[in-house]
């Protein structure tokens, strides 16, 4: 079952109305129930593998908070020794790593299986026999397994690291975990947050289901006004680059394909906010401007927050703080200097964290390329500080000016974009070749013509309107949110006309789009 189907608007309208009619202590029942349904419609086969992720965390939750019951008791006993606490805190910690690991073990296991094994198992046959091509091993990815592995592995962390109560109604977690607008594409979320909202009473507030109702509007025109017509003209430049493709026309391609990525998963993100916000839910943001970035580190910070926010607590931290990388900023410090060795934990452990992100999204080699570029660019940036504070002391360049602050923001936008070569270029003989023609046959004089012949049959001239104005309404809240203004209580403000002006022409734009999309309706961020 996708978001747009028939089955899922009848889920959710009968869900809808028993959420509010039903005695307000069972609300959650029926997320519950609904979430199962849901999932089960994507086959219910797979329902075996978010169970047995659910339930592992789950009793590795219940297990460490035993054994720390456990340990709480035997320190209080009577006649007990400073040296017995010693050992018993020791026993438990050894048990509650042991739980953990396993626990680890098992759900990345499961995920590593589905994301990785279909390549690594054709990456031996070609080792063995280079004349065999690929086989399909008929592997299909369950429907939001990273998002949901993430979401329970971070419960699973915070417990051991004690820090919250581990939930002891296993179906309240489960709910937790398979949350259903949380399945397509995230957000990644926490317990605490969640758990709050989750099982607390939930009136009818008209005012919060119009916000919600307006931001699955806004996320449906990115979707389908922007992300699903671009998608085919995208694939006809970068799919299969020739040597004398022009650069402008490859830069074109990577616009595009920017423009795509941020409608397509943004879009997606203010669908299922707004979804769990028909029901008072309000989950983690995952989106915040991030074209209007002033630096990479910035960037990311503002893209796909939760995965970020996950990498940094889980990942990022327990390694930049290991033993091993304090040596390491030691050494920095008497070999190459106080600022080198302050950063240079941080820096290794960015590229660290990007190269796993870059993993997890997918065992190809671009997406490493790409995760490395990322992680080498901003490390590159923490380490080069000094020598850009200098220039800009040389230069007089007051980093409060206005014009200023566009530089970093459109610089950091050319940066980024650099990096979506790697991203969407699968082939690296191919992304080598964009990046060569840009650099060295830009051939903007070739550009209409080439870019006329290439749209012919998959861009209308028709489009072209609906996906600049889109792009221009995306521009107007992006700008209008950065400044900290609540766009949809500003538009609630105005008058009907504009009010309601507004609404249709995004209900315009995207019934128009549906009649000229020839692409998937299924979100991009779906398949990691």
């Amino acid at each position: 079952m996708n978001l747009f189907s028939l089955e899922f608007l009848i889920l959710l309208t009968v869900l809808f109305i028993l959420y509010y009619v039903v005695p307000k202590k069972f609300q959650w029942v029926c997320l519950l129930a609904a979430s199962i349904i849901f999932y089960a419609f994507s086959g219910v086969e797979h329902l075996i593998f978010i169970g047995i992720t659910s339930f592992t965390t789950y009793m590795a939750g219940i297990l460490m908070s035993k054994q720390v019951c456990q340990f709480q008791i035997a320190k209080k006993a009577d006649g007990i020794t400073k040296e017995q606490r010693k050992t018993l805190k020791k026993v438990m910690v050894r048990r509650k790593r042991i739980i953990l690991i396993a626990t680890l073990l098992i759900n990345f296991g499961i995920l590593a299986y589905f994301k990785y094994w279909q390549t690594i198992y054709n990456g031996l046959i070609r080792v063995l026999n280079p004349e065999q091509g690929a086989i399909s091993l008929g592997i299909l990815l369950p429907l939001g397994i990273s998002f949901y592995t993430f979401q329970a592995v971070g419960y699973l962390i915070d417990q051991y690291n004690g820090a919250y109560e581990a939930e002891k109604n296993y179906f309240k977690y489960l709910l937790f975990v398979s949350f259903f607008p949380q399945m397509i594409q995230g957000p990644i979320n926490r317990f605490p947050q969640m758990e709050r909202q989750f099982f607390q009473s939930h009136g009818f507030d008209w005012e919060g289901i119009k916000r919600a109702l307006f931001l699955i509007l806004f996320g449906l025109m990115k979707k389908y006004a922007i992300a699903n017509l671009l998608v085919d003209a995208i694939s006809v430049i970068l799919d299969a680059p020739t040597k004398d493709m022009p650069g402008s026309v490859i830069v074109a391609g990577i616009l595009m394909y920017s423009a795509q990525q941020y409608a397509d998963f943004s879009g997606g993100i203010d669908l299922v906010m707004g979804i769990a916000g028909l029901f008072g839910i309000q989950m983690m943001p995952n989106f915040r401007q991030p074209y209007f970035a002033v630096s990479l580190a910035d960037f990311w910070r503002r893209w796909h927050i939760t995965l970020g926010a996950w990498m940094k607590d889980y990942v990022f931290y327990p390694f930049a703080l290991t033993k091993p990388m304090q040596r390491v900023g030691k050494w920095g410090m008497n070999h190459l200097g106080k600022h080198v060795g302050r950063v240079l934990p941080a820096c290794v452990g960015n590229i660290l964290v990007f190269f796993i992100v870059g993993i997890w999204h997918g065992a190809q080699s671009h997406f490493i390329l790409w995760g490395l570029y990322n992680g080498i660019v901003i490390a590159m940036a923490e380490l080069l500080a000094p020598v850009f504070v200098r220039w800009k002391e040389a230069l007089r360049v007051r980093e409060n000016a206005k014009w200023y602050h566009i530089f970093c923001v459109v610089r950091t936008f050319l940066i980024v974009n650099i990096g979506w070569y790697f991203d969407r270029i699968v082939n690296f003989d191919d992304c080598m070749l964009c990046f060569k023609n840009t650099i060295t046959h830009f051939g903007l004089a070739q550009f209409v013509p080439r870019m006329s012949s290439l749209m012919s049959d998959v861009l209308s001239v028709k489009v072209l309107p609906v996906i600049l104005l889109a792009i221009v309404l995306v521009f107007i809240y992006s700008y209008l949110s950065e400044r900290g203004i609540d766009v949809f209580a500003l538009l609630s403000r105005k008058s009907i006309v504009l009010r309601w002006g507004v609404y249709y022409t995004m209900l315009v734009l995207i019934q128009f789009s549906m009649s000229y999309a020839t692409s998937s309706e299924a979100f991009m961020y779906a398949v990691f």
